[in-house]
């Protein structure tokens, strides 16, 4: 295909978009992008701008200035206009939301995450209703555009397009399934190209399924390898406490890191509160001090490549998949990618209109997923269990019924029941009270 590309970014003034950048020029042989607009909010001006000049002295490092043009914008809907993707990595409310969801729980006993549990669900709730003002604007100004979301929670916020703009062509991008495959490659001590790994399952709760070496199934090798790998596992997840080999070698699939909040609950939670009174800091206080040296390094005139440093923020390969689906969208290249994507009876325990994580091929014309075997009855009741507090979260999101997101949080296996969740939560509204109008009905802002 000869055509030119318009990509936009929202996000853009993110610490992750040398990444990105960085990934569009390995590739601009085969996806030759003309336009790559960065777009952020007001708040975000200066980091846009840093980031933004980084990116350009990139593509001129490159030999692509004057072919590959960076636009920076505060103005969403001048940057959509007749777009070819759209990709999305933006966090509403900032680090300092991301902080707050992890160490409001904490308070009360609970594990704080950014994704999982109430931290996660508070994400959802802040994360969901903008998404779908974007959906708004890309169907009145590029509705033939392919959404790449990996905002998160990116499962919740791809179901959430799924349902309520469903001619959207939207994917769901993640991390942590390379991480999986890493694992297993290097459990194998095999060659990348020559494993083929089935996951099936939710965004930061899903299994490696199957895992096919040269084409043998080497799936029980490949558990017993990675249940010890701590390299390949998200700096937020690394725990000397192992798994219980036992149940994973009965499990018979390979869980993902984000597993170990519901399969060892109580060491994630002491580990957390052991961060706290050390003075180490949620993962988001961390987050923060590599961001704030990260974007140092950028200011750095002479910088004209992505910083090595960026890989310990975490979430890297994020932006290199996103790279990687938009080629083979567009070069109808059919690759293997792991992506959230609408069900449509691909896991059999789940509704056909939710949004499941689940590895495909990806063409031009859609997404493929790899037909899945049944899901076996040690996953099934919490894969389900999950799915349902997902739903109600999404519509609690949209709707601000008030009982509906207490029904979210009493289900989620990381939430604590009682009183104390309409507490938990009633401090949720309070704390993020500029980012969750839909909920101002319920409560009123100040504790009398």
């Amino acid at each position: 295909m000869d055509k030119r590309l318009k990509i936009v970014t929202i996000g853009g003034g993110s610490s992750y978009t040398p990444e990105i950048i960085e990934g569009f020029i390995k590739r601009y042989k085969e996806l030759p992008v003309s336009e790559l607009w960065l777009v952020d909010i007001e708040e975000g001006k200066e980091k846009l701008e840093i980031v933004g000049n980084l990116a350009k002295r990139m593509v001129e490092q490159a030999g692509l200035k004057g072919k590959f043009d960076i636009h920076l914008t505060l103005d969403r809907r001048e940057a959509l206009k007749d777009a070819d993707f759209v990709t999305t990595q933006f966090r509403v409310g900032l680090l300092e939301a991301r902080i707050r969801d992890e160490r409001i729980p904490l308070r009360y006993g609970m594990i704080g995450q950014e994704t999982n549990g109430a931290g996660g669900f508070t994400k959802a709730l802040r994360t969901i209703p903008v998404i779908l003002d974007i959906c708004k604007d890309i169907t009145e100004l590029c509705p033939n555009a392919w959404l790449v979301n990996f905002t998160n929670p990116s499962g919740m916020v791809t179901e959430a397009v799924i349902k309520y703009y469903p001619n959207i062509k939207i994917a769901g991008l993640c991390n942590v399934p390379i991480g999986v495959r890493k694992s297993v490659v290097d459990a194998l001590k095999a060659k990348d190209e020559e494993v083929e790994l089935i996951c099936g399952g939710l965004n930061h709760f899903f299994w490696g399924r199957k895992v096919l070496h040269n084409g043998a199934d080497k799936t029980k090798e490949a558990v017993a390898g990675v249940l010890a790998d701590i390299e390949n596992t998200p700096a937020n997840l690394r725990t000397k406490e192992p798994w219980l080999k036992d149940q994973i070698m009965d499990l018979g699939m390979i869980p993902c890191g984000y597993h170990r909040y519901y399969y060892m609950t109580d060491e994630m939670l002491r580990a957390q509160v052991a961060d706290i009174k050390s003075g180490k800091g949620t993962r988001g206080e961390q987050v923060k001090v590599v961001e704030n040296e990260l974007f140092e390094l950028y200011k750095d005139p002479n910088l004209n490549i992505k910083p090595k440093q960026l890989e310990q923020r975490g979430g890297q390969y994020y932006s290199d998949a996103a790279c990687e689906l938009i080629n083979s969208i567009y070069n109808d290249k059919g690759t293997v990618i792991v992506v959230s994507t609408k069900n449509n009876g691909v896991i059999d325990c789940l509704p056909d209109n939710c949004a499941v994580e689940v590895t495909a091929r990806v063409y031009r014309d859609g997404i493929k997923p790899f037909p899945q075997d049944p899901m076996p009855v040690e996953a099934r009741g919490i894969l389900q269990l999950m799915k349902s507090f997902e739903e109600m979260t999404i519509e609690a999101a949209v709707t601000g019924n008030y009982g509906k997101a207490l029904h979210a949080l009493t289900l989620n296996p990381l939430v604590n029941s009682g009183n104390q969740v309409k507490t938990m939560f009633d401090e949720i509204i309070r704390e993020n009270w500029d980012f969750l109008p839909q909920f101002h009905h319920a409560i009123s802002r100040y504790k009398y």
